[in-house]
Parts: C-alpha cells; structure tokens; sequence
C-alpha cells in the first residue's frame, strides 16, 4: 500500500513527466483528489489535452512509454472512438492512475470534480471553463434512465420466473440489477449522483440500513423472493421522492401486486 506523500510525489512526477510531451496542451485532475482524497485508497484521475486532434495517438503512446518508467503491474488501454483514449495504470504499491487523453474540443465536464494543474495555452481552463458552465445549467446533470419504471417492472418479472425455474444464479444477477436501479434513484434524489459515483457510504443512513437488510439472508428461494419484496417496497418509495422519474399508476398497482 502507497502512503499519501507516494501518491503525492507520483502525481507531482507524473504531470511533470506528462507535460513534457510537446503535444500536450494541458492536464486536468479530476475525482476526489481535486478536494482532497477520499481515503488511502483512493487513485489519481487525469485528463490530457491535445491540442490537436491528429497528434492525439502519437501523444498516447508518449505517454504510455513514459509510465512504463514506473514499472507498473500492467497497464490497460482503452480506446473511445477515433481520437480518445484511457490508460489504466497499475502500479506494484496498489496505486492507480486513470488518464484519458483527448484533443481539447473533446474534453468534457461530467462532475464539478476538476481542476486544471496544467495549461500551456490558457485554452484548456477556457475550454473546461465553458464545459463546466454547459453541465452546471443543464437541469439533469448525470445520465438517466429512459423508462426506468418499466425497466424495473420487466427486471422483477424476469426474476420471479427465473425463481420458478430454480435458477438462483440468474435470479441473484436480477435481484443485483433492480438493487443497482434503487442505488442509482436515492443517489438522484440526493444530488449525489455526479460521474462514476462510488461514495455510497454517504448515502442516508436510514436508506442504506433498508438497502443492506434487503439482501437475500440465504441462497434459498424464499429469502430471494422475500428481498425482491423489499427491494420493490424501496423503488416505490425512492420513485415517489424522485424530481426526475415518474412511476404510471399502471406500473406502481403491478409492483404493489408482488409484495
């Protein structure tokens, strides 16, 4: 395990070594470091700007041959379309980079989470600067769901009949399913749903204590059944506290129907 001054001198070494790059325009931090880490686990979250989309691949691979400077477990690339990349970078202490590179008319605001460590040009703060104005007057700032009521109905369905056929496996991988429905509506209803959201400790106590208790107390077909129960008792009521989504009346009578 890294202590927090590792971790500090490897992201201090690594923009260092980032920005060395001459294709790199800038570099944001993003994530908890932003603020101060959550916790001695937490990882290092950067985003790359180039400024020019056609040296985005040449600066890709500059960068990962640089990390391997640090002899890391592995590293992981990852591509998202033509010109943006993700490099997970696992390091033999347990500490993590994720660095996506992309040219700076991609860069997105996806969290209030950022914070510019490096620019160049000026035009990266400017560029994130205007993203972050777009996210904060968007009404719905995180992904939502299209039909979350009928998604959720259809998963329950799905779920009692695989009960029927004994297929507890499948059953768990539902249940698991209609749980990450709940998770996501109360962290919607709290406003704490930003980009890639983890810190479900946060949630409220009261939520959570239901949340845990619904979890199937044995892998038998009537402690399963017994927390799809609960679990659809807790959609129900984090549904009606939701500004976002609405439950048809239709849909709420054929989920009162199964409790």
């Amino acid at each position: 395990m890294f202590s927090s001054q590792e971790r500090d001198d490897y992201f201090d070494r690594t923009v260092t070594m980032i920005q060395s790059v001459a294709a790199v325009e800038g570099i944001v931090q993003l994530g908890s470091g932003v603020t101060g880490y959550k916790d001695a686990y937490s990882d290092i979250d950067l985003m790359v700007c180039i400024a020019k989309e056609i040296e985005t691949h040449t600066a890709k691979e500059q960068i990962y041959q640089a990390l391997l400077t640090y002899r890391p477990q592995y590293i992981k690339e990852k591509k998202f379309g033509e010109a943006i990349f993700l490099l997970i970078v696992l390091l033999e202490n347990g500490l993590e980079f994720n660095i996506s590179i992309a040219p700076r008319d991609l860069l997105p605001v996806r969290s209030p989470l950022w914070k510019v460590v490096a620019d160049k040009t000026g035009n990266v703060l400017k560029k994130m600067t205007n993203e972050n104005e777009k996210f904060e007057n968007n009404a719905v700032k995180y992904d939502t769901y299209s039909d979350i009521g009928f998604e959720f109905f259809y998963c329950a369905i799905g779920l009692e009949k695989e009960l029927r056929r004994n297929n507890l496996i499948y059953s768990l991988k539902l249940l698991g399913t209609l749980q990450d429905y709940v998770l996501h509506i109360q962290a919607m209803n709290e406003q704490k749903k930003c980009h890639q959201f983890k810190a479900y400790e946060t949630l409220n106590t009261d939520f959570t204590d239901r949340y845990l208790a619904a979890f199937p107390a044995e892998l038998t077909i009537e402690a399963i059944t017994l927390s799809l129960q609960q679990i659809v008792i807790l959609f129900l009521e984090v549904m009606e506290d939701s500004a976002i989504y609405e439950l048809t009346d239709r849909l709420r009578n054929l989920l009162l129907q199964r409790i």
